[in-house]
């Protein structure tokens, strides 16, 4: 995939968060600093909805990389980052967006969220990158 490739998709994937949040649940998720809490909610949110469903390998790969696509897109215009696919681990590749010399993985975060521990805040993570970055 090459970085223009990749940069679409998770483009993509951000405003398909967009739909998705408003489609299911009437949020409106408006790519600002703010709406990361609305992400959290969603998140669980389709556990709620979803039950096992939300749980099996399909829905969370997709739900956790476009709801990170949207917390990475959202960081990324307030202060810049470029995303990267990371393979080197072909088993378990990722995508990150880095900003200077660091690295976030928002649909890990989004993971940890659903998945492990309700009580991971895909906002404070957001809120901690982005004070990493202001000047």
């Amino acid at each position: 995939m090459t970085p223009t490739e990749l940069e679409t998709l998770m483009h993509d994937s951000a405003n398909d968060a967009v739909a998705v949040a408003k489609e299911e649940f009437g949020i409106t998720l408006d790519f600002t600093p703010e709406s990361l809490a609305l992400v959290d909610d969603v998140l669980l949110s389709f556990l709620d909805k979803y039950r096992d469903k939300a749980l099996e390998d399909n829905a969370v790969f997709t739900l956790c990389n476009v709801f990170g696509a949207y917390a990475g897109e959202t960081l990324k215009r307030r202060v810049g980052g470029e995303w990267h696919y990371d393979n080197s681990n072909p088993e378990a590749p990722y995508v990150v967006l880095e900003v200077d010399s660091r690295s976030y993985a928002f649909a890990g975060i989004c993971y940890e969220r659903l998945v492990n521990d309700s009580q991971v805040s895909v906002k404070a993570y957001f809120d901690h990158a982005l004070t990493q970055h202001q000047h």
